[in-house]
């Protein structure tokens, strides 16, 4: 029986295993005479897909899926392990210490914080890149009211982490860059200025962070703050699994695709760890709105070259943005130039529909399948009414 393994339980492995089984479904049902007998097989130490982008909220456990509920109801096996070996000549990865054959395999390994290597103090630094994470920080700060925290990084993760915090306490977001969401762009900068003036948000920009003591953070202009918590937002890489690929990576660490989403002849890449095309200038973001459809096609390109029926391109809806501004509200922006859609309660709004969106189907395959074949949202997430809009330049 032919075998298309998935490396990853995030986004893009999730829906990978939908994908495939989707193609899979598709075939037992079409009149070809082929033979519809596939495994499929999702390798993760993880018994949740983690619901990544929320994990700056106070609860992190509410943001997780047991993914038994998608695999169990579509017929793909969970195999808990981690990889550490992928032999793309023979065809085989370790996990677990055990060697494991697959006739296409699918690598949706996702991505994780850079940490810091020669920071002193580097070991009291939080992080919500992980449930574990997110629940260590949220457990040392539950119940203290006005605590002092210093988010170091002010791009997504950094200003959705701060303006959260900024409930219950004081909060100092510090960046290298001259300028909050430099990667974001000036489009939204003067709603997020306005946010996180109104949060009382201070901001030291040009200034990096030097050591984390017991109780405080000193940085490179010299000064020395208290902080009850420093939270390091900078930089994401794709897993290192990916130099097992392929040796011409991106500078994120990504492997090269096609726009099938194919690296080698038996190898598909999806999510954070892809550097898939979105149009003629970009290459897709590290994010769920790209790694949930990449894993879709992925994993359903996967098992139609073994099942012999044709295979799907990748096809991005529009590029959107949403930051949840705590108390301040939201931003919602369409575009690569970020144009500014809805703020505020508005923003909010849409921010929220779009986090209740990212949960999957669970327990009934024929939604699940029914998700898994939805690759693409021409105009998701748009305001309710005309006065939630900013007017386009």
């Amino acid at each position: 029986m032919a075998r298309v393994v998935i490396i990853g339980g995030g986004f893009a492995g999730a829906w990978s295993a939908a994908g495939a089984a989707l193609a899979r479904t598709r075939t037992a049902h079409a009149d070809t005479g082929t033979d519809a007998d596939l495994r499929i097989t999702l390798i993760t130490p993880n018994e949740h897909l983690v619901l990544r982008p929320r994990l700056y909220e106070p609860e992190p456990d509410l943001a997780k899926v047991a993914l038994g509920r998608i695999l169990d109801p579509i017929g793909v096996e969970h195999l808990r392990a981690s990889v550490n070996t992928i032999d793309t000549d023979r065809r085989v990865v370790v996990a677990g210490g055990e060697e494991i054959g697959y006739d296409r395999l699918v690598l949706a390994a996702g991505s994780a914080l850079i940490r810091p290597r020669d920071l002193p103090g580097k070991e009291r630094l939080f992080d919500i890149d992980t449930l574990e994470a997110a629940r260590r920080l949220a457990d040392h700060l539950r119940g203290r009211e006005n605590y002092s925290v210093v988010v170091v990084g002010a791009g997504f993760t950094g200003l959705e982490a701060a303006t959260e915090l900024a409930a219950r306490g004081r909060v100092l977001l510090v960046d290298r860059a001259q300028a909050v969401g430099e990667q974001l762009g000036p489009g939204p900068r003067t709603a997020i200025e306005a946010a996180l003036d109104e949060l009382g948000v201070e901001r030291r920009l040009g200034t990096t962070l030097k050591e984390v003591g017991d109780g405080y953070a000193v940085l490179s202009d010299g000064t020395k703050v208290p902080a009850d918590a420093v939270v390091w937002t900078v930089g994401m890489r794709a897993s290192e699994l990916t130099r097992q690929i392929s040796r011409e990576l991106d500078h994120l660490g990504r492997v090269p695709v096609d726009r099938r989403l194919r690296a080698l002849p038996e190898v598909f890449v999806a999510g954070d760890t892809a550097a898939a095309p979105f149009d003629a200038e970009h290459t897709v973001m590290q994010a769920c709105q790209h790694a949930t459809p990449m894993g879709k096609v992925a994993g359903y390109n996967a098992a139609a070259d073994l099942l012999g029926i044709p295979p799907r391109d990748f096809t991005p809806g529009p590029y959107v943005t949403c930051l949840d501004l705590g108390d301040a509200g939201g931003i919602f922006t369409r575009g690569w130039d970020r144009r500014v859609m809805a703020v505020g309660t508005d923003g909010k709004d849409i921010k929220q529909r779009i986090n209740r969106a990212i949960h999957p189907p669970v327990d009934d395959a024929s939604k699940i399948l029914a998700a898994a074949d939805r690759v693409h949202i021409e105009l998701p997430f748009f305001p309710r009414t005309e006065e939630a809009t900013t007017p386009e330049a």
